[in-house]
């Protein structure tokens, strides 16, 4: 029986590294992808998506681009990565986010049903953004959501919670309560998918990730991520500035990694209806990640700025635990062994 696979923004940085893993497991596979210049600045077939794929160039939000694709072409397995995703971005253009993450989510689940087209299987790449803050324990052991900082406590200087820890992320845990316009949208996008697949008898994989990133980003787009951007301040032999006072937590996540989490998701069992968190199992300090990074290069120490931007959670790592059991997956990469290799891979690109 001929299994057909479709990628929504799949010429992007996780379609491309997912494309080699698929190529055997699906008799077709389709990528569809608008080609947004802000990732695709020439509008041209990346080289790093596996040649067994087809490019179908399309907007997820446009109704007739769904109209255009599903009479040919009946997905059996759906991997719906298409989303914009940058967090401070989605405070001054929410519009764009809403439209590319809820509306183009809508539109091809309505496609689906109008073509007669329903997957048995759709994987959804959500994000750690949906748990905003997250949850925080003080001294007592009592758990809190603390929720935003305001920009007064920014202003003042005040990056923490006094007397509270924070806590990492894990989704039987912590509640989703998203302080971004991207998280909301992303947080929207699973409620809707959940509903549907509900209602369709469809299975659904939710995996929640962390901060991306790897050789295969694109360079020339500012939300890419800070790895990458401090990876070339480091390269050009300029200071890498830190917010806030260097403290701030993320888990940064390598790309093999998370290609292996979602080809895990769309071609193994569903092991429950649940999301899964997909991280390094690491919390890394920016200042960890710019003093690995600084001295790759020779570059001078990274220095701290105070500078700050509205909308950032302090504290943002995962739990990998239930997703290292249940789904039969485990981060591979070191955050300084993968840091080294995107280090390579930059260096490759612009000698």
């Amino acid at each position: 029986m001929t299994r057909n696979c479709l990628i929504t923004g799949g010429a992007g940085f996780i379609g491309c590294a997912i494309s080699p893993l698929l190529k055997d497991r699906f008799d077709r596979i389709v990528a569809l992808d608008n080609m947004h210049p802000q990732i695709h600045p020439t509008e041209t077939r990346p080289a790093a998506l596996d040649p067994s794929v087809e490019l179908v160039k399309g907007d997820v939000t446009l109704a007739e681009t769904w109209d255009a694709l599903l009479p040919g072409f009946r997905p059996d397995t759906v991997i719906h990565l298409a989303a914009e995703t940058g967090t401070g971005q989605s405070l001054t253009e929410g519009t764009r986010h809403a439209n590319v993450n809820v509306v183009g989510t809508t539109q091809m689940l309505d496609a689906f049903v109008r073509h007669d087209r329903i997957p048995g299987r759709v994987v959804l790449t959500s994000s750690r953004a949906v748990y905003g803050e997250g949850a925080w324990r003080d001294a007592q052991g009592h758990v809190s959501y603390p929720g935003q900082r305001s920009r007064a406590m920014l202003e003042a200087g005040q990056w923490d919670f006094p007397g509270l820890t924070c806590l990492p992320f894990e989704a039987t845990r912590t509640e989703p309560r998203p302080t971004s316009i991207y998280g909301a949208t992303k947080l929207t996008q699973e409620m809707v998918l959940r509903a549907w697949a509900l209602s369709f008898g469809v299975e659904t994989g939710l995996l929640r990730l962390q901060n991306v990133y790897g050789p295969g980003q694109s360079l020339s787009n500012p939300y890419t991520g800070i790895v990458s951007l401090f990876a070339r301040l480091a390269k050009a032999g300029k200071v890498i500035p830190l917010y806030e006072d260097g403290e701030i937590i993320r888990d940064f996540v390598f790309i093999d990694d998370v290609a292996a989490a979602v080809v895990r998701m769309a071609t193994g069992a569903i092991p429950s209806a649940g999301a899964y968190d997909i991280g390094s199992g690491e919390a890394t300090s920016i200042r960890q990640l710019a003093t690995i990074i600084a001295r790759i290069y020779g570059a001078p120490e990274p220095v701290v700025n105070g500078a700050f931007r509205n909308g950032d959670v302090r504290a943002a790592s995962g739990d990998i635990t239930r997703s290292k059991a249940e789904l039969g997956w485990a981060p591979q990469w070191s955050v300084e062994r993968g840091v080294t290799a995107l280090c390579a891979w930059i260096d490759e690109q612009a000698p």
